[in-house]
This record gives structure tokens, C-alpha cells and sequence, in this order.
């Protein structure tokens, strides 16, 4: 037994044996790569054996690791100590009670006496103050802000707060920060720039920029960008890629001139883009002369790099190159990629672990190449592998982009404010879709609706149409009381129309409206609506209007039925469009510095006045909801600004100037002394019409000023004049031509 005992020990050993000589190499490999999973990812591999294979590169460069020497798991743990509600959502750290009692209301802390502020920092909150979210009571706020600058969090920064911790924890309303938001640009310092921000956010939302995958809470955190200190506060210029300006394939592929780290965390990606360099289509430049001691670290490239650098300009390649390269700087985001957006240079990206700017709402990958710093000689054969067509539309989609949410800090900081409500009603969000086409998600309300069907400005590209009916909207202002004959006669004239649903009348008089057996009878209802004797009101989403299409008039416009027809078949063709019949234009008055607008009949035009116009009702929506507070008052307190406010509305959203339709001559003469605006060419101040200075000629220059103010408030409030004009106007086939009226199908037009 005991003999049979040690034969098999025997056995079992000798197996063992042979297993470790024979198969010993495989074992190893297999502890070397189960190893490899708990390494820290490196920007270069450690080449095992050198003599095996041909390096391309000096081998300091190749060893050097910019990572700091802790594995994912190790900086994991050091992030959770750091911040204890890493895996709050908004379900669990956020208290949506608040909102559901007061809707999305933001509240920004008073400043407090003595305590600095960035000039970004005040940027952000002016936004804020400036949005329709904006509420100066706390306790009906469903997100607050803090008044103390979080923006720079870097402990060898000038504008780093200390103390911050203590400061924020002795406010009454910051309950753990819950239903906080807290923005930074710049967190962690030299030399591992970890993203440790100084104190504890608690329950509060981030929005930073530079957010590491690894530590972003998806659905509860913001990632914004990168902007710098000059970034405007609203408007913004324009992206440069102008129709017909710029071809799809430009004098270089791929370019990238920036500064180039000797040493520490960033400056592994950036030593090696010089391998990319041929000097013809791929330019790759970088300088190692920034840094107080940069000359200590310098190595063998850094003296012809540095010459190098000062032959090309930086704009003239961003102008000239089809995709520009993003790589991490010390921090995974860069001011670069903000400036390729804007120079319809298609970014690519190598930042690895970097959560792209409002990833949660943006298709980046229509905007941008995702590269790999692993596969950086890669880069250069997937770029040219991009088809032509492929390539306008990724430059087409960095100008929407950048137009739609990254041109100004309201435009940052509004979009972090949506995403954010979004979450709130899920059910009523906007989907990525309406995120990611023309005209953004900025621009359409949920509120109104979520299908692309119930939008204006998608009814061609998704082969939606709107209904094809109208709703006539009359606003009553007479002062007598009683029913005047030219709003009886609009009745008839409106009501005859086939495509006429209903009529609406605003009743904005003192005394009551007369009642249903003194309004005329036609063949459509009538609905009259008690006004609140504000001129803003002409543009409240009335719930009585059913139609898509809204025809706006005064009581005392003068219209045809066969003009109302066309103008609507016109309108039907251009449903995101102000479509109508009296106009005006606006121009720059050099000599004063500000802008003006002219009624003087010319082949200029860029508004049309909603005394006889159509348009969408979803415009009614986005001027309640959309505009802030401010605006409305401002069109309650200036005569006649409704109608500049709502043609700058509608151009902004469609980059589209309005059109003009046929008008019957005998009366062209009465509307523009209603619409009256001023007389003057452009480029020169108007003056008073000649029957509105008879009429009174301090009325009429008063007019003219409080026009011409709200003209320049508003250019103000977007940042930059979004009125389009045109010199376009459609007329009826074989208008005015000498042909039979039985051929015609609106001969009315014609008629003296």
C-alpha cells in the first residue's frame, strides 16, 4: 500500500516536471498577459527585445511614460475617496420635487462683497441671469449656482480660491449640493493634473471641461469645452465656411501646429506627431520653447522644431487644411478643438478617455474623427480613405455645431441648462435627432412638441407637410368699443377664403367686446379672446389656433381674398418662412454706429410686418417660451417692435429672410403709412414720412426712435444682427402680362 502510495506521488511529481520544461514558455506568456490587464495603459509600448524589431524612434522617446505610476484600478480608488456620490444619478442626488413644483428655474447666489470673480466666470453667470431660467427667489428654484468661481481649480493658479470648501459649506441652501451645478474649466495641477478640483462637489452636477471618462457620471454630469477668456459672451463670430467660399478638399490633409511637452503627463502623444510629417499635404509642427525652464529639458529636435514652427501661421493652416489634429494637452481637452470647429477643419481627436462636449446630446461622430494616441501612424491613411462627399458633410456639420452651441458662452452654457431639463421629463426630451440637425436643440421646444412633423423647418428634408388651412389671428385695438367697418370688411375678405379654418380676434380695448350678435356672420367660427392690452399678446401660443398656419392682422389692414389665397399658396411652398405683404429694411448707419430701418419702397428687404402676414404657430411658442423675460417687456414698452422682434426670431432660426408677395397698388400707399418706420436709403438716417409728419410730426419721430431702439436692443441681446435681407418677390404666373384674365388665376390682383 505504501509502495503504491509513493509510485503515484512519483508519477504526479514527474508530470509536473515535464509540464514546466516542455510548456513552461507557454505558462509564462500567459502570466505575462494576465499580468498586462491590472498595468496602467501606456502612450508607447516597452519594447521587450530591441534587437527584434526596428525602431523608428529614439528610444528615450519610446520609454518615456507620461501616466503617473498608478494602475486604473489605484486612481479609481483615489477619485472615490475624493468624491463619495461618484455614482449619484439623477434619480438619487438630485431632488426633482423642486422642479415639479415651479418647473426649471435657476438660481444664481448674490455676490458676495470682496470675493474675486473671472471675467469667464461672469460671463457664465450673466448667461444665466440673461436666460428665461433665471429666478431671483430661492425657494422657487429648482438649480442653483454658486456665486463663488469654481472655473480654475489648478493650486498654482493666480485665480484659485482657497478655502472653497468652507465657504460653500456654510451657505443655508447648498444641502450636500444637491440640485447644484458647478462649472470648471481647469482641474488636478502639475504634475499629474489628476482632475481633482480642491473640495468636495458632494451631490452637486459637474459641468467641466476636460472630463475623464473614467470619472464622469453619465446622465448626472456635463461635459462642456474648453473655451478661452475672449470668448464672446453672446452671438459669436461666424464658422468660415461660407457657401461657395471654400472647396471640400483643401491645399494640406492634415495639420497640427502646437506646442510639444518634454516631459510629464500629455507628452507622450504630442513627441511623436513629428513622425506623421512629410511637409506636403501633412504638416505636423511643434515647439518646445514655452515654460520657464524648457531649455533643461530640451533634446535633439527641439532646435529644428522650433525653426520649423515659424514657417507656417497657425490661422492660414486652419483655412488651408481639411482635418486638423486634436491631441491632449496636460489636460484631455484643448482651446484647438473649439478653433477647427470654427474653421470647418474636421478635428481628430486623440485624447484618449476624453468625454467629447455634450456627448450625451451630439453625434460626434459626424462632426469629427475619433482616433486612437495608440494608432497615431494610423491617423494619416483613414483620413485619406474619407470620401469627398463624406468630407463636406462632416464640415458642414462642425459649422451647425458650432453655430448652435459653441459660438458664445450663452450659447455653452444655455445648452448645459437644456440637457440638464431634459432629464427632468424624460418623456418629453429631445431626441438626437433634433439635436443634431438644423436648427438644434436650443431652438426647439419640447414643450411644444417632440415630432419633426409639428416643426416648420422640417417639413422638407423629412417629407412633412403642413396642413392646408390657416387660422385668420385679427388684433382689435379700437378704442370705441364697437365694431369699425374695416374690420368688418377684413371679416368678409378672410372668411371668403377656401382655405380659411377659423378666425381669431385679440380683443385688447378697455371696454368689453361686443357681443356675438354684433360680430358679421361667416361661414368659418369666430372665436373672439380677451386680450391683456399688451402687444407681446399677438404672439401668445393661443390654444384656440388649431392650424399650422397662422395669417396675423391688424384690424385695419386691408386685404383681398384672392390676395390672401396666393399669399398662402406662397407660404404653403416656405412654411418656415415670414410670408406677407407690407415690408421694411434694416441697415447700418455708419455715421451714428448704430443700426436703422427704412419703409422707403425699394428692392431691399429683410422684415415683413405681421399686420398681414403668414407664418408658422410654432413661432408663437418660441416667442413666449423661448425670449427672456427682458425682450417682451422690451416689445411692451417700444411701439411697434413686435414686428422687428419676430422677423429676427424667425431669421435667426432659419438663416432665411422673409418673403414678400403681390399687392394690389391702390391700397400699397395706406400700408406704409401704417407700417410706417422711417424714409430713408441705406446708409443714411431715415426721416419722418411725409402723412405721418402731417398727421404729427413728434408722433412719427418718436416712432421712428423707439423702432430703431428696439432695432439695436435686440442686435444686442443675440450678439449680432440676425435680420437676412432679399430683394425677392413672388408675384402670380402671367402676373401683369398681356394675356386674357381667363387665363389668370388671380385677375383680382390686378384690378385698380
Amino acid at each position: 500500500m505504501q509502495t503504491r502510495k509513493k509510485y503515484i506521488f512519483l508519477t504526479f511529481l514527474a508530470s509536473w516536471l515535464l509540464l514546466f520544461f516542455f510548456g513552461g514558455d507557454q505558462l509564462r506568456r500567459f502570466a505575462f498577459f494576465s499580468g498586462r490587464k491590472a498595468e496602467a495603459p501606456r502612450s508607447w509600448p516597452r519594447w521587450t527585445d530591441q534587437s527584434l524589431l526596428k525602431s523608428f524612434a529614439e528610444p528615450e522617446e519610446l520609454q518615456r511614460d507620461g501616466e503617473p505610476a498608478l494602475s486604473p484600478r489605484e486612481r479609481r480608488a483615489a477619485w472615490l475617496s475624493a468624491y463619495r456620490s461618484s455614482r449619484c444619478r439623477m434619480e438619487t442626488c438630485f431632488d426633482l420635487s423642486r422642479c415639479d413644483r415651479n418647473g426649471f428655474k435657476v438660481f444664481t447666489y448674490p455676490q458676495e462683497r470682496g470675493q474675486p470673480v473671472s471675467e469667464t466666470y461672469s460671463k457664465i453667470l450673466s448667461s444665466i441671469e440673461r436666460s428665461r431660467y433665471h429666478t431671483a427667489r430661492p425657494e422657487e428654484a429648482c438649480l442653483f449656482i454658486l456665486s463663488i468661481d469654481t472655473l480654475d481649480r489648478d493650486r498654482l493658479s493666480e485665480h484659485y480660491v482657497r478655502d472653497l470648501e468652507e465657504k460653500i459649506h456654510s451657505s443655508p441652501l447648498w444641502n450636500g449640493g444637491r440640485n447644484h451645478l458647478i462649472f470648471n474649466l481647469y482641474s488636478g495641477t502639475w504634475p499629474s493634473y489628476g482632475g481633482e478640483l480642491g473640495f468636495d462637489p458632494g451631490h452637486a452636477i459637474l459641468a467641466r471641461a476636460s472630463s475623464d471618462s473614467r470619472s464622469f457620471r453619465p446622465g448626472f454630469d456635463v461635459s462642456i469645452p474648453l473655451f478661452p477668456r475672449e470668448h464672446p459672451q453672446s452671438g459669436g463670430a461666424r464658422g468660415w465656411l461660407q457657401r461657395g467660399s471654400v472647396p471640400p478638399k483643401k491645399k494640406f490633409l492634415l495639420v497640427f501646429k502646437g506646442k510639444r511637452y518634454l516631459t510629464g503627463i500629455g507628452s507622450g502623444t504630442r513627441n511623436a506627431l513629428h513622425h506623421i510629417h512629410n511637409g506636403k499635404d501633412i504638416i505636423s509642427l511643434t515647439t518646445c520653447k514655452h515654460g520657464k525652464d524648457w531649455q533643461k529639458h530640451k533634446d535633439t529636435r527641439c532646435d529644428k522644431d522650433n525653426v520649423d514652427y515659424e514657417r507656417f501661421d497657425y490661422q492660414e493652416l486652419l483655412h488651408n487644411s481639411t482635418f486638423c489634429i486634436v491631441p491632449r494637452g496636460r489636460r484631455l481637452g484643448s482651446f484647438r478643438f473649439l478653433e477647427a470647429l470654427q474653421a470647418a477643419c474636421i478635428p481628430v481627436l486623440l485624447s484618449d478617455g476624453w468625454e467629447l462636449p455634450f456627448a450625451e446630446a451630439i453625434d460626434w461622430g459626424k462632426a469629427a474623427v475619433v482616433g486612437s494616441e495608440r494608432l497615431l501612424l494610423q491617423i494619416p491613411s483613414a483620413v485619406r480613405c474619407i470620401h469627398p462627399e463624406r468630407v463636406l458633410a462632416f464640415q458642414q456639420q462642425t459649422q451647425f455645431l458650432w453655430d448652435a452651441y459653441f459660438s458664445s458662452v450663452d450659447k455653452i452654457v444655455h445648452t448645459t441648462l437644456e440637457i440638464i431639463k431634459d432629464r427632468l421629463n424624460p418623456h418629453r426630451s429631445r431626441s438626437r435627432l433634433l439635436w443634431n440637425a438644423l436648427p438644434g436643440g436650443l431652438l426647439v421646444l419640447p414643450e411644444f412638441s417632440t415630432h419633426l412633423g409639428d416643426f416648420p423647418f422640417y417639413y422638407l428634408h423629412h417629407g412633412y407637410s403642413p396642413s392646408k388651412k390657416f387660422t385668420a389671428f385679427i388684433r382689435a385695438v379700437s378704442q370705441a368699443g364697437s365694431l369699425s367697418q374695416p374690420i368688418l370688411r377684413l371679416i368678409q375678405a378672410v372668411s371668403g377664403s377656401q382655405h380659411c379654418a377659423q378666425i381669431v380676434v385679440l380683443w385688447s380695448c378697455e371696454k368689453p367686446p361686443p357681443p356675438s350678435g354684433k360680430w358679421p356672420q361667416s361661414s368659418v367660427p369666430l372665436t373672439i379672446i380677451q386680450g391683456r392690452r399688451k402687444l407681446s399678446d399677438r404672439f401668445f401660443p393661443f390654444g384656440a389656433i388649431q392650424t399650422d398656419a397662422v395669417l396675423s392682422l391688424d384690424e385695419d389692414t386691408i386685404l383681398s381674398t384672392s390676395e390672401v389665397d396666393f399669399a398662402f399658396s406662397v407660404w404653403l411652398s416656405f412654411p418656415e418662412r415670414i410670408v406677407g405683404f407690407p415690408t421694411q429694411s434694416h441697415f447700418w448707419d455708419a455715421e451714428r454706429g448704430r443700426w436703422g430701418c427704412t419703409s422707403r419702397w425699394t428692392n431691399e428687404l429683410s422684415m415683413v410686418l405681421t399686420a398681414a402676414a403668414f407664418y408658422h404657430r410654432y413661432y408663437h411658442s418660441l416667442f413666449t417660451e423661448y425670449l427672456p423675460a427682458g425682450l417682451r417687456e422690451l416689445v411692451d414698452g417700444l411701439a411697434a417692435c413686435e414686428d422687428i422682434v419676430m422677423n429676427a426670431l424667425v431669421a435667426a432660426v432659419t438663416k432665411l429672410p422673409p418673403i414678400k408677395v403681390t399687392q394690389r397698388k391702390q391700397h400699397k400707399e395706406g400700408v406704409a403709412r401704417q407700417a410706417e418706420c422711417g424714409e430713408g436709403a441705406a446708409g443714411t438716417p431715415p426721416g419722418p414720412h411725409p402723412a405721418a409728419a402731417g398727421a404729427g410730426g413728434a408722433g412719427g419721430g418718436r416712432r421712428l426712435w423707439q423702432r430703431q431702439d428696439c432695432l439695436n436692443q435686440l442686435a444686442n441681446w443675440f450678439g449680432y444682427m440676425p435680420l437676412v435681407s432679399s430683394r425677392l418677390r413672388l408675384d402670380p404666373v402671367l402676373f401683369k402680362d398681356q394675356v386674357s384674365v381667363l387665363r389668370k388665376k388671380y385677375p383680382s390682383l390686378e384690378k385698380p
